[in-house]
């Protein structure tokens, strides 16, 4: 599959989806990683808290891995960092500033001790016996925001890490002179992102989000105003709070991460807070008009401090109907339903609410719309065009783009994880595949969640569980009393008693069948019950719970 002498690309992640971002780039004895982040679950994985991307490849040939590079630090690009590095030997993990204060703290809060963390600057090389590796500025919502540039003995390929094309910037605008500088010694593969690739145009400037803040700000000037959003969004952050300063406004937040997020940006020099923090106690003691509130919340969680404000369990925050509610973000896919609901909360507490939906100029994404992923491509003129972070959909559109920027069709590859690149002295074409599964974390479990625990799980929330629970003595081949059932999530016991009496029958009825056997064994008994109790609730009430027989042993 992989041959001497040539260079590979793959992805352990990031492709087919939007999150978990891992690529890596082979040549004989190195590997070079870029990003290791994580994907937050959807509805379906229930009790899973995030998803990582397959490390299997890399702890296969863990010798060959010179380093892990990181473009920014957003959970989806850094998040798989503290299970990476207890699984596999990392030798070096390079990050901008801001990331690597981040992965530090991450690193702390797991008690973690990693001795390779560095920071690099926009102008740094990396040189390896078979890569050099440089940087370029990229404007993007979190600060030290980069592209990754590699050159292999077959040539160049450049990661873009996340960006947009903002001219009128909160932070730092991208380095066009160095874009140049790397387009004019060529590219030969280009891998970019592609969140916003099916949004027409232009993203707006985060200046405007600044300009309508402003507005609201100057608007509500007797009002408390809440303002959630993503505590990941340094740049929001930092116009939020220079805004608070312009209104002599103190600033209280709530919400752990965005704690950290802010002291992180703090310390780094990005934000300038020191003199504009509250306590919540300090909050709750001051006029309307003197106080904003910043908290977390945007995607409706259930545990974030938004949606308990909304539904009036927050410990220190209470709403009143004179309050000004913003969401300055969007929604990511499949959280609709659940910011919804917290909107309606919030509306029936009285509250106005500000959404991008009724201002669109209250949220601008970080991430660049379709005209900017054709510039990008313009400017860096790759000879081949691999889209990466996004959804399928995504990955082929970008695609498009890439042919309608005289990309021919040929060189541009929608892959999937584990799809390998080969490039060879400047051509580059789909070699093979190797598999790549999902790792699912689950509590202080890492892995080991199979896809019947998950299947369980849905079963369970969709249509309950029933119990059977069964005395006897195997070694007389007694049953000692009636099978007693009990459910939860699938019927009301005190409300359908002729059912589990039914139930009751005909798991007593198999229990003593399969007592007369010579060779019965516990397994024979729970298999038998389960069979015909399905087979009689499916047809019964057209559900199909999962049955669990409980056998327990008594020597009389």
């Amino acid at each position: 599959m992989f041959k001497k002498d040539k260079t590979y690309v793959f992805a352990l992640g990031g492709l087919g989806e939007v999150g978990k971002n891992m690529y890596c780039i082979m040549h004989n004895d190195e590997i070079i990683i870029i990003d290791a982040g994580v994907i937050f679950p959807e509805e379906e994985l229930r009790g899973i808290d995030n998803v990582l991307p397959d490390f299997t490849f890399l702890k296969n040939n863990e010798k060959k891995i010179k380093a892990l590079i990181i473009t920014h630090g957003h959970e989806d690009h850094i998040g798989a960092i503290p299970f990476l590095i207890q699984n596999v030997n990392i030798p070096s993990i390079f990050a901008p500033n801001q990331a690597c204060a981040l992965i530090k703290k991450k690193l702390q809060d797991r008690n973690i001790t990693y001795r390779g963390l560095r920071a690099y600057q926009s102008r740094d090389k990396l040189k390896y016996k078979n890569f050099e590796v440089s940087f370029f500025r990229t404007t993007h919502s979190v600060p030290d925001s980069h592209g990754i540039v590699v050159k292999t003995p077959d040539g160049t390929i450049v990661e873009t890490g996340d960006f947009k094309f903002d001219l009128t910037p909160i932070g730092p605008v991208t380095d066009f002179t160095r874009i140049s500088e790397i387009a004019r010694d060529g590219v030969t593969l280009l891998m970019s992102e592609s969140t916003n690739v099916l949004d027409e145009g232009f993203s707006m400037s985060e200046s405007k989000v600044d300009e309508a803040l402003n507005e609201v700000f100057a608007k509500h000037g007797h009002n408390r105003i809440i303002i959630a959003t993503f505590a990941s969004n340094i740049y929001r952050l930092k116009h939020i709070i220079e805004t608070c300063k312009k209104y002599n406004r103190k600033a209280c937040i709530f919400g752990r991460s965005m704690e950290n997020n802010l002291n992180i940006s703090m310390e780094g020099g990005y934000i300038d807070a020191k003199d504009i923090l509250v306590t919540p106690e300090v909050a709750n003691m001051m006029k309307p008009e003197e106080v904003t509130l910043l908290c977390t919340g945007t995607q409706g969680e259930p545990l974030a401090a938004l949606s308990r404000i909304a539904d009036g369990t927050h410990k220190q925050i209470k709403l009143t109907p004179n309050d000004i509610v913003i969401f300055s973000s969007s929604a990511i896919p499949g959280n609709g339903r659940a910011i919804a609901n917290t909107i309606n909360k919030l509306y029936l507490r009285g509250v106005k609410v500000y959404t991008s939906k009724t201002d669109r100029e209250i949220h601008a994404s970080g991430h660049g719309m379709s005209e900017e992923l054709k510039l990008m491509i313009r400017l860096m003129n790759p000879k081949y065009l691999m889209p990466i972070h996004g959804e399928y959909r995504m990955l082929k559109r970008h695609a498009a783009l890439g042919v309608e920027c005289d990309i021919p069709k040929e060189n541009t590859f929608v892959l999937d994880n584990g799809d390998i690149l080969e490039m060879d002295k400047g051509t580059v074409k789909k070699t093979g595949s190797f598999e790549v599964n999902e790792i699912f974390v689950d509590g202080s479990r890492v892995g080991d969640i199979s896809g019947a625990v998950l299947n369980d799980r849905k079963i369970m929330a969709s249509e309950g569980i029933l119990v059977v629970i069964v005395n006897l003595n195997m070694e007389t081949r007694k049953l000692l009393a009636k099978p007693m059932v009990t459910t939860r999530g699938f019927i009301l016991i005190n409300e359908n008693g002729e059912l589990i009496k039914k139930i009751e029958d005909i798991a007593e009825k198999n229990i003593l069948k399969a007592l007369k056997a010579k060779k019965t064994t516990y397994t024979d008994i729970k298999t038998e019950i389960t069979k015909e109790l399905n087979n009689f609730i499916k047809e019964e009430t057209g559900r199909k719970p999962i049955v669990l027989p409980i056998i327990l042993n008594i020597k009389e």
